[in-house]
């Protein structure tokens, strides 16, 4: 904690606590049973505004409510201390209080206690928070008018909703230079989400009392132990409609109209309203979501057209009529797919799913997986543009993170009962010492490695049951006559990898389910010292966790199936019990786009699952009562109250659900162009989702600031880096690119169709009577003499039979040749462009020089008009020396 924030801090609370029962005056001590604020018994609730957000005199507006239950059960007696003792402290901090008896309330149970912050409190933690305010109107001319403005226009909002305040001149606010400010109207001066984020630095820090020797204080543990069952702040309206009190402006309402309404898809988001509304750490989400949108869009057009590609050359593929074509994969006869049961099959049964397999499996997904490549690193320097322009817009180019981000959680402060000296501050503060915190860490860390080696774990326990089934599967569809229409289509390779994939994306939901919660769990363990401490902790298992959790049986079936089979007669088998899966005659590429699109299908349908309709079904199930009483008997606060809580991680979860869908769209995107498509739809809903939520379902937030997305810009740059390496293998070893173009180069022996001859040449033979008993099938009614598997090796009759060829060789040289050169062609690429693009436009560059130099002379002129004022009044402090060097600065300040 910064020194100006402690000794703010010391002033308004402790300082005020330090009394020691002596009687207070002045702000700290404004209490709600003096003469000028009338009781409820003398204003009827019935005639008192349904939207009020105002005390009952009509004038101190609620910056905060809290609420609790009076149940008289055996911890009443110390809960009613507790809230005595909070909010007496918080009085005594400069609050205001005022109190609805639990008669009043709808259920006739909750009380709530409301909470106002007088200007004189406003102002002093102002200071401390660093908030800045306007000073001057701004006079730097606007942006050149894009020319494409005329077609944009059906996807613009009205300038009002778009830029709800003039643009001014900002500074951070001090006490001593009031009339600096553009204050007009103390009540108005401090916005509403500049209010309730002052009141809640106040409520988390506000002692209420010591218990077990430990001096006990802040809201969220009262909230935890069930002293207060709510603490929030304000909507300012109901959704569906502006509020009766002129002196309301409604946002809420008018960000539903205009930007939480699916209807309004194609819209842009009015940024600079939901940051007045909710703060700027949700505005910068939204923010970042909404470009991460736009981008998509570009991904999507060409992933579309590398579809529509193999859509439209789905007739032209060789290897396809090769396999369908009664001639050839007719009289092509495979080994069984398992032992014993299965029998022997002829190639043309996979002539659907060969056919299908080229929709993703051709030489556009070459140059979609290289797109991606550069796409990603155009998204992320565009981003941090993005983010520059928004930093300067929004007053946060000189955000401090010691101030906002880097003062101590009031836990740890509380936990933590050892102090020691600050070297810098040279103040005493509380720390944890290094035995406890090795401690910590080591338990900390196994639990993490006990939760992913389970996620393993229960990957293999798919693999088994892929094994497992499998061999069903193809005795199934050999022998069961009704299963002979569709066999074509539904292959034992592609039922086992559907239910295989359906049985993942249940195991997955089941471990995030309990894993949420374990690493919130062992996070408040660790003890961080700070709140970005606890967020980037926090953000680094619960991504971990998903990681491996998501994209485990991604990786399996993009890297490891089929490439550990054996061939006949020395299959490689798990636990010795169970032979490994092959892949499809015509690749693996379609089991992983299977696998990709059941996955991340399934993911976005059940997120927005849980984000709107579990919401909903809350709020309408906690409202059912108050629907059949009068409007004007369900107050403002009450009606929060029924709604959800956002919730501090509210935020992480959400940034959480992209990162992880972005993984999907890059990491595998080579095996599914149509990917960035679903993402598109998908966030195009998603955008209005949660502003719909947060419009309609849940409390209002308490405002918080943020300059970035955090430490996720980190995670996504890793995830592109990365992305690049998997697409590459995937290009390499999973689809069947390169042995085509081996084949097409090398081994073509026909001039006029290069790649005819191909499905024959990638095939293997294997002399039937060399089967040994455990692999040899029960029965060959047409006494094959021979079977064919896919795989590069010799002949029976060849000296060296059944090993591997030397086509096998050149392959694998050509896959690891086109690794490393598409590896190296597109990292240059990535850091050309990147080097290429600053991450902070020239123009915002220019602005924020200019604001500098103009808040700076602002500020001078101001003081060289208070000491000059000081001179004429004769004030002797105020020398001719001190009045040259002020003007010495402003020049020196005009020169720079």
């Amino acid at each position: 904690m910064n020194r100006l924030g402690k000794k703010a801090n010391e002033t308004l609370i402790e300082m005020a606590l330090s009394a020691d029962g002596e009687e207070c005056n002045g702000p700290e001590t404004i209490s709600t049973s003096g003469s000028e604020i009338p009781s409820s018994s003398e204003i009827d609730k019935r005639h008192q505004s349904k939207d009020s957000i105002f005390f009952r005199d009509g004038v101190r507006r609620i910056d905060f409510v809290l609420s609790y239950v009076d149940d008289l059960n055996k911890e009443w007696e110390k809960k009613l201390e507790r809230r005595k003792e909070f909010e007496s402290n918080l009085q005594k901090a400069g609050l205001e209080l005022e109190t609805e008896d639990k008669k009043e309330s709808e259920d006739g149970k909750i009380f709530f206690v409301k909470i106002h912050a007088p200007w004189e409190v406003l102002i002093t933690y102002a200071e401390v928070l660093n908030i800045k305010v306007p000073i001057r109107e701004n006079d730097i001319p606007p942006m050149v008018e894009n020319p494409l403005d005329c077609v944009l226009f059906p996807f613009r909002l009205p300038e009002k909703v778009m830029h709800p305040e003039p643009d001014y001149f900002t500074a951070p606010f001090s006490k001593d230079k009031q009339e600096l400010y553009l204050i007009n109207d103390e009540s108005t001066f401090f916005s509403p989400s500049m209010r309730n984020r002052i009141v809640n630095y106040i409520l988390t820090r506000c002692p209420y009392g010591t218990e077990e020797g430990k001096k006990k204080f802040g809201i969220k543990r009262l909230l935890n132990n069930g002293t207060y069952t709510a603490a929030y702040p304000l909507h300012d309206c109901q959704y569906w409609k502006k509020a009766s009190d002129p002196n309301c402006d409604s946002e809420r309402y008018t960000l539903y109209m205009e930007w939480a309404r699916f209807l309004r898809f194609y819209k842009e988001q009015p940024l600079d309203l939901i940051r007045k509304y909710y703060g700027e750490k949700i505005g910068i989400y939204f923010a970042w979501l909404g470009f991460y949108t736009e981008m998509l869009f570009l991904a999507a057009v060409v992933g579309l057209i590398c579809f529509l590609y193999g859509l439209f050359t789905m007739d032209e593929n060789m290897s396809s009529k090769e396999i369908c074509d009664p001639a050839i994969g007719g009289e092509i006869i495979m080994c069984p797919l398992c032992d014993r049961d299965c029998e022997y099959w002829r190639l043309n049964t996979t002539c659907e799913s060969s056919q299908y397999s080229h929709l993703f499996d051709n030489v556009a997904t070459l140059f979609f997986a290289i797109f991606m490549g550069i796409w990603v690193t155009l998204f992320l320097e565009f981003w941090k543009r993005r983010q520059a322009r928004l930093k300067y817009e929004w007053d946060l180019v000189d955000f401090e993170e010691e101030q906002q981000q880097l003062q101590l959680r009031p836990e740890y402060e509380a936990k933590c009962t050892q102090k020691k000296r600050n070297p810098v501050t040279q103040e005493m503060e509380p720390y944890l010492p290094l035995t406890s915190q090795a401690v910590r860490f080591c338990i900390s860390g196994a639990t993490v490695l006990f939760w992913v080696s389970l996620i393993i774990a229960s990957m293999i326990a798919v693999i088994v049951y892929r094994l497992a089934v499998y061999a069903a599967f193809a005795s199934l569809m050999e022998n069961t006559q009704t299963l002979q229409p569709i066999s074509g289509l539904l292959t034992p390779q592609l039922a086992t990898s559907v239910t295989a994939s359906c049985l993942n994306f249940v195991i997955i939901m089941i471990l995030n389910f309990f894993y949420e919660r374990i690493a919130i769990w062992i996070t408040d363990m660790e003890i961080p010292r700070t709140h970005m401490e606890y967020e980037n902790r926090l953000t680094m298992k619960m991504f971990l966790f998903q990681f491996v959790n998501y994209y485990s049986s991604c990786f399996y079936v993009a890297f490891f199936k089929g490439k550990f089979v054996g061939y006949p007669g020395a299959y490689t088998y798990m636990f010795n019990r169970w032979r490994n899966e092959e892949c499809d005659p015509a690749g693996c590429l379609i089991e992983l786009t299977t696998q990709l699109t059941i996955v991340m299908a399934g993911k976005q349908i059940w997120g927005n699952i849980q984000e709107a309709i579990v919401p909903w079904i809350c709020n309408w199930w906690g409202r059912r009562k108050a629907r059949n009483n009068p409007e004007n008997l369900y107050s403002r606060w009450e009606q929060d109250h029924d709604l959800q809580t956002f919730g501090a991680l509210g935020l992480f979860y959400e940034y959480l659900e992209m990162v992880i869908q972005f993984g999907f769209i890059t990491l595998f995107v080579a095996s599914f162009p149509l990917a960035p498509l679903l993402a598109l739809m998908n966030n195009i809903l998603e955008i209005r989702v949660d502003s719909w939520k947060l419009t309609t379902q849940y409390r209002r937030p308490v405002a918080a600031k943020a300059h970035s997305i955090g430490v996720w810009q980190e995670i996504l740059n890793g995830m592109a880096i990365l992305s690049v390496v998997t697409n590459a293998f995937i290009v390499a070893f999973t689809s069947d690119m390169i042995p085509r173009l081996v084949y097409y180069y090398a081994y073509s022996e026909n001039e006029d169709s290069p790649m005819s001859g191909y499905i024959n040449n990638s095939l293997s033979v294997f002399l039937i009577s060399d089967f040994p008993e455990r692999n040899e099938p029960n029965e060959n009614p047409e006494n094959f003499v021979v079977c064919r598997y896919r795989d590069y090796r010799y002949p029976p009759e060849h000296e060296r039979k059944y090993l591997h060829s030397m086509q096998f060789w050149h392959i694998l040289a050509a896959k690891l040749a086109f690794i490393i050169i598409m590896e190296h062609v597109v990292f240059i690429v990535k850091f050309f462009v990147a080097w290429m693009i600053p991450d902070v436009p020239a123009d915002v560059k220019a602005k924020i020089k200019r604001e500098k130099y103009l808040t700076q002379k602002i500020l001078h002129e101001y003081e060289l008009e208070k000491l000059k004022e000081r001179l004429c009044q004769g004030d002797k402090r105020a020398t001719e020396k001190e009045f040259i060097a002020t003007e010495g600065r402003m020049e020196l300040s005009r020169a720079m």
